[in-house]
């Protein structure tokens, strides 16, 4: 498994103004599955969204960080969460000394990734 720093924001239900999280994410062997937050994705063709959460259907919109910084939507509006163990990588994506703090909130969240919980319930579907 592969760790990345990703930018993750939730569309469903909130367009371009969804939570919105610069974090670490662990990407499966294949890289088809990404796992964040206790959430596991895959990759879709939604109206709004790039992957979806395997277990809820929740569309969500999942990238590369830019370097520019301006990751969410220029439509979106509201401050992201950024993971405090993710700020070093990102400050080096970007080329800023230190995290705007009218832009991110700095948060802890906890590294579980659900892989077994997802196979189980993958292998019930087939």
């Amino acid at each position: 498994m592969n760790n990345e720093i990703r930018y993750i924001e939730l569309k469903s239900g909130f367009s371009d103004n969804g939570p919105a999280w610069i974090a670490k994410v662990k990407l499966s062997k294949s890289g088809n599955t990404l796992y964040f937050n206790n959430k596991a994705f895959r990759r879709c063709r939604g109206v709004s969204g790039n992957y979806y959460d395997i277990e809820t259907r929740e569309e969500y919109w999942i990238s590369g960080v830019k370097k520019d910084g301006s990751d969410r939507h220029w439509s979106g509006h509201g401050k992201a969460s950024i993971q405090r163990v993710a700020i070093k990588d990102y400050l080096e994506i970007t080329g800023q000394r230190l995290v705007d703090s009218k832009r991110f909130d700095i948060v802890d969240i906890v590294e579980e990734y659900p892989i077994e919980r997802i196979n189980e319930l993958e292998n019930r579907i087939e």
